[in-house]
């Protein structure tokens, strides 16, 4: 039977990000927006959307005196994935 796709995940940028991250440990927002080529405003909306519903953890930080974004699938954004 058909499953039907998760509304999420269906934007071709959500489904880019979700791909990138299950193969890494984390990766940080300058390397989403380069591998997706997307803009810094359009990638930040998508992984507010991504976080609010469980399937990235962002952490925040620096290094040295630069921000530094982090993005990580969770088990729940994994197992959306493979659905």
């Amino acid at each position: 039977m058909f499953n039907e796709l998760d509304p999420i995940l269906h934007t071709p940028l959500r489904l880019a990000i979700i791909s990138l991250l299950i193969g890494l440990e984390a990766a940080e927002f300058v390397y989403l927006k380069e591998k997706t080529n997307t803009s810094a405003g359009n990638l930040s909306l998508q992984l507010n959307k991504l976080k609010k519903a469980g399937y990235i953890a962002v952490t925040k930080g620096f290094k040295g005196n630069y921000p530094v974004t982090t993005c990580r699938i969770t088990e729940k954004g994994i197992e959306a994935f493979e659905k």
